[in-house]
C-alpha cells in the first residue's frame, strides 16, 4: 500500500508513467501539452520519478536543456497505462488521480469501516478520508451502507467498477519503489 500511496502523491506520476510507456519516451514539452499539466507540477513530478528511479534521461539523445525522460521499468509503465485507460472508461480520470483515491479504493475490495480504512492509511488525515470517501461514492466507485446494529456502523464497499478499479491500482502497487 504504501508505494502506492507514494506514488499517487503526486497527480500526474502515473499518467506520466502510462505516456513515457505508450510513447517510448518523452520530451517535457510533449508531455506537458499531452497530459494538460502545468510546467511547475510536471517538473516536480518528474524530479520524484527521477529520484525515486522509475525514469531516467536519456542520455544518448536531446539537449541538455531539453532532456527527453524513459521508463526505467516497461512493466510498471504498462501497469500505469492500463490503469489511465480504465479511469478514462469508467470516467473517473479527475476522483481516481486525487492522492488518496487508489490506496483508498484497494482497501474497500473487502467490506471496511471508516476507521479501519484510518489504520490502514496512517498518513491520511480524517478530514481528507472523509472526502476520499464522498467523492469515490458520488463517482459510483463504491457504496457506503449504515447497518441496523446498536450503535449503527457505516461500513463502505467497492462496487464491481470499483473492484476493476482497485486491481489494476494493485498491480501499480505492486512495484516497487526504491
Amino acid at each position: 500500500m504504501s508505494t502506492l500511496a507514494r506514488l499517487v502523491h503526486f497527480r500526474w506520476a502515473v499518467p506520466v508513467l502510462a505516456e513515457l510507456h505508450r510513447g517510448h519516451g518523452g520530451r517535457f514539452v510533449n508531455l506537458s501539452h499531452t497530459l494538460g499539466v502545468s510546467r511547475e507540477s510536471l517538473r516536480r513530478t518528474l524530479a520524484f520519478l527521477t529520484e525515486s528511479g522509475l525514469i531516467q534521461r536519456n542520455p544518448g539523445k536531446g539537449h541538455p536543456l531539453r532532456p527527453e525522460y524513459l521508463l526505467t521499468d516497461p512493466q510498471l509503465g504498462a501497469f500505469a497505462a492500463v490503469l489511465t485507460e480504465l479511469l478514462a472508461d469508467l470516467g473517473v480520470t479527475d476522483v481516481g488521480l486525487k492522492k488518496w483515491s487508489l490506496p483508498t479504493l484497494t482497501l474497500l475490495v473487502d467490506e471496511r469501516r471508516f476507521s479501519e480504512i484510518r489504520r490502514a492509511l496512517p498518513d491520511v488525515t480524517p478530514r481528507a478520508l472523509t472526502l476520499t470517501l464522498k467523492d469515490l461514492e458520488s463517482s459510483g466507485l463504491i457504496t457506503r451502507t449504515v447497518t441496523e446494529d446498536y450503535p449503527p456502523a457505516t461500513v463502505y464497499t467497492a462496487t464491481p467498477p470499483g473492484q476493476q478499479l482497485a486491481r489494476a491500482a494493485q498491480k501499480v502497487g505492486m512495484m516497487s519503489l526504491p
